[in-house]
């Protein structure tokens, strides 16, 4: 195992506890992936968080507004746009399993 200095980014988290240990800026800030001069990723997805109040509310933001985030560019909009729509996919798939089979 390595030290936990690899902590200092959510990526070497993610690798040593696993995704589910970490918060939703750490998982935010790995799609995100890079930050700017003065403004780490993860930095950038506290603000996102916080200007949106959660993942779903950042979740439903038109792209326009995302790509007014300074920090964020269109590749990075398209990560976390893409990761919102599989989620939403995958939440679709389970509601199918629960709904009333007829008879």
């Amino acid at each position: 195992m390595e030290d936990k200095q690899s902590w200092k980014h959510p990526g070497g988290k993610l690798r040593e506890i696993g995704a589910d240990q970490l918060d939703n800026a750490e998982l935010l800030a790995i799609l995100i992936s890079s930050g700017i001069k003065g403004k780490s990723a993860e930095t950038i997805a506290n603000e996102l968080l916080k200007k949106y109040g959660s993942l779903k509310g950042l979740a439903d933001q038109p792209f326009e507004k995302l790509y007014q985030i300074k920090g964020l560019k269109e590749v990075k909009v398209h990560r976390i746009a893409a990761a919102f729509e599989i989620a939403r996919r995958i939440v679709e798939e389970v509601l199918k399993d629960y709904e009333p089979r007829e008879k």
